[in-house]
């Protein structure tokens, strides 16, 4: 369960409405190297040969956020770019801060646990349909030795860029909550995540943490 997903339970709570801001899952057809929520969850894509800076984000999130205020639902901003959000946030152009009442949410797990179950994500998307799909039309032969080397290789290299990814994302959290002076409402679900099993860590994620945010 990733903060896609935990975002779609509290706006089913709230009767809110979600904005992605993940740079990645803004895109059409990333879904293999993003584990992106399916279309049935989520709406509004660009081409990956298409800019999307920080500045487009916002002025997007803007519209869609009075949008959402004037027909009473909830916007929930989620995902892990956080430089999108913190240019929504400070940037004077937007006047965020001013305008909205805003409740940030920091789910905190420790890396090791995170890069655990990156590790585990990795290998569910390689395995999954989208990817063997590719596999077939790159003629990917995996009896090949040199091919299933470079194969392997190209997998832990996914791996070892997400982890230094969330190390970067762990470090802009504590500069935006300690210069930025955020104020966050900081969970820590590290006994959470380090179940095996994911049916027992998506319950258990959502019996605490879940109710803990709905609280908030």
């Amino acid at each position: 369960m990733g903060k896609s997903h935990f975002s779609v339970d509290i706006a089913t709570h709230f009767r809110g409405e979600i904005i992605q801001s993940d740079k990645m899952q803004v895109y059409k057809g990333l879904e293999i190297v993003t584990k992106k929520i399916t279309h049935t969850e989520n709406q509004g894509e660009i081409v990956p040969d298409s800019d999307f800076t920080a500045e487009d984000f916002c002025l997007q999130a803007i519209v869609y956020i009075e949008f959402f205020l004037k027909t009473q639902r909830v916007p929930i901003i989620t995902g892990g770019s956080n430089s999108y959000i913190e240019k929504l946030v400070e940037d004077p152009v937007f006047m965020f801060k001013y305008k909205y009442d805003t409740c940030f949410i920091w789910i905190d797990v420790e890396q090791s646990v995170l890069n655990r179950r990156v590790n585990m994500r990795v290998d569910e998307m390689v395995n999954a349909a989208n990817f063997l799909c590719l596999r077939e039309e790159t003629n990917i032969d995996e009896d090949d030795e040199a091919k299933k080397m470079i194969l392997q290789s190209s997998i832990a290299n996914i791996k070892r860029n997400t982890h230094f990814l969330i190390s970067h994302q762990l470090d802009k959290i504590q500069w935006l909550i300690n210069e930025k002076i955020w104020l966050v409402h900081h969970i820590i679900a590290i006994d959470v995540f380090k179940g095996v099993r994911k049916e027992a860590v998506d319950e258990t994620l959502r019996n605490t943490v879940l109710q803990t945010c709905l609280d908030i």
